[in-house]
């Protein structure tokens, strides 16, 4: 599909079922934090969940699904380059490198 090509909007029923996934992987992060044995990777778990949630409902509920692709990458080199710079002032500080 072309950047100028119309498109179909989601229907309610599209909504609910994104609305599904988003309760399913907000169970997924509570059970990650109740379960003793994934205690190790908790955090880089929960990232990734809470990446592909942004990545719904920024998708889907902000419509970004139907922009110009331009704009998506705008959002996605946000999504990349938020970690790399939160890492980057963690280093900074010392955090990073037990100091």
């Amino acid at each position: 599909m072309s950047d100028t090509a119309t498109h179909h909007h989601p229907t309610p029923r599209d909504y609910w079922a994104i609305a599904g996934i988003l309760f399913v992987i907000t169970a997924v992060e509570v059970a990650v934090f109740y379960i003793e044995a994934l205690k190790s990777g908790e955090a880089p778990i929960l990232i990734v969940l809470s990446a592909v949630k942004f990545v719904l409902v920024v998708g889907w509920f902000m419509h970004l699904k139907y922009d110009l692709k331009r704009y998506r990458g705008l959002f996605y080199i946000g999504l990349v380059a938020a970690p790399i710079l939160f890492g980057a002032v963690l280093f900074t500080f010392g955090v990073l490198i037990g100091n």
